[in-house]
């Protein structure tokens, strides 16, 4: 799928397309409900239809310092956009010229004559423009001047709350993989390339493929049983430990999944870490037979949840 730099002219055959816009981050349940909203409204009227997103994310921009948060890459966004239908993915690079743009300038000078679009979807609460002072009512007002028709999506929700990507984040950090997953749509997954590691795995005979966890949310620390997604599209169960290692020194924060029944080298290539059941805490073990019993428990319990 084609990715669009937000500070190009869109020209072609994807100009006058149906742009659905937000942050996407996650691209949840709630998300999907405004994708899928531009992508009937694009084929209904023949138009292209593309997915807008912000990177980084504007929290980030604003606050630099803020802890990791992240629930999925840009890479990962792109091919679940790709997956939904979408023509292209339109990518906003959030820096200080953008966060300078007014609401008005953003409808008539971006959406409008940047990128031709036809119509807009945005959920009923997104925010946009300087100082976060656009919303649906201003898009609807400033777009009806310039022939740019809009559609909001309400929140959506289930027998608890709104389904939100806070609310995921949240159930997340409290080791709840079964229902952040349920509101992601599928499992929430840390993608990145395989480094070179302390080898310690290895001596214990459970041989690690070391992620560095990067920009992406810290979930729980502890034990989880996992699925890995390689480059050629091979599965694989296994057990991980995400956290700081407290049974070594230095601690270093590392995500470091164990693939049962798999030998093969994979340094230097990028996998993709399937979060899908978080079975214990962190412990540390002064005794390292102990601190190996219990990996093999780990594993053992991983592959019956994972069967």
């Amino acid at each position: 799928m084609i990715r669009l730099n937000g500070k190009d002219r869109i020209e072609g055959e994807l100009r006058g397309a149906i742009i659905a816009l937000g942050n996407f981050d996650g691209f949840h349940f709630g998300h999907q409900a405004v994708a899928g909203k531009a992508l009937r409204w694009a084929r209904k009227e023949g138009r292209p239809a593309i997915i807008a997103t912000f990177d980084p994310h504007p929290v980030r921009f604003f606050k630099p310092d803020v802890a990791p948060f992240r629930l999925t890459s840009l890479d990962q966004r792109q091919r679940l956009f790709a997956d939904a239908g979408a023509s292209a993915m339109l990518v906003f690079e959030f820096d200080a010229r953008l966060a300078a743009t007014t609401a008005e300038d953003f409808v008539s000078k971006l959406l409008v004559e940047r990128f031709g679009a036809a119509g807009v979807v945005t959920g009923a609460d997104f925010t946009f423009g300087k100082g976060a002072k656009g919303n649906i009512d201003l898009l609807r007002d400033v777009g009806t001047v310039h022939g740019l028709k809009c559609k909001a999506v309400s929140p959506i929700g289930d027998s608890d709350a709104i389904i939100s990507s806070s609310r995921i984040r949240a159930a997340l950090k409290e080791g709840h993989c079964e229902e952040a997953n349920r509101l992601l749509t599928r499992p929430f997954a840390i993608r990145g390339e395989v480094i070179h590691g302390d080898k310690n795995g290895r001596e214990f005979g459970f041989p690690t493929a070391n992620v560095d966890i990067g920009q992406y949310l810290r979930p729980k620390y502890g034990i989880y049983a996992v699925k890995g997604r390689l480059p050629d599209g091979r599965v694989l169960n296994g057990a991980a430990n995400l956290g700081i290692r407290p049974s070594f020194d230095p601690p270093k924060e590392l995500l470091e999944p164990h693939f049962f029944d798999f030998s093969e080298d994979l340094y230097g290539r990028t996998i993709e870490v399937e979060l899908h059941h978080f079975l214990r805490g962190e412990e540390k073990f002064d005794d390292l037979d102990a601190l190996k019993a219990q990996m093999k428990k780990d594993c053992d319990r991983a592959r019956q949840l994972l069967t």
